[in-house]
């Protein structure tokens, strides 16, 4: 597993929770947002199929399950 800086992943953190809309019973779907736009530089669009840094979003995923941001 590839080791993040904790920099990084507070930024994405900070990112998800401005998403419009956020809901921390929808925090897999913006964390993979985030993942997407920290890749590709944008947002994805509604049948975007690129392919995101699957480690990074696990790892995000990770760090909000365990301190419910």
């Amino acid at each position: 597993m590839a080791d993040y800086s904790q920099s990084l992943i507070k930024s994405l953190i900070k990112k998800v929770k401005e998403y419009p809309r956020f809901s921390k019973k929808e925090i897999e779907k913006f964390c993979w947002m985030a993942v997407h736009e920290h890749k590709h530089g944008v947002l994805p669009s509604e049948y975007d199929i690129r392919e995101i840094d699957e480690e990074l979003y696990l790892e995000l995923l990770e760090e909000f399950k365990l301190n419910i941001y």
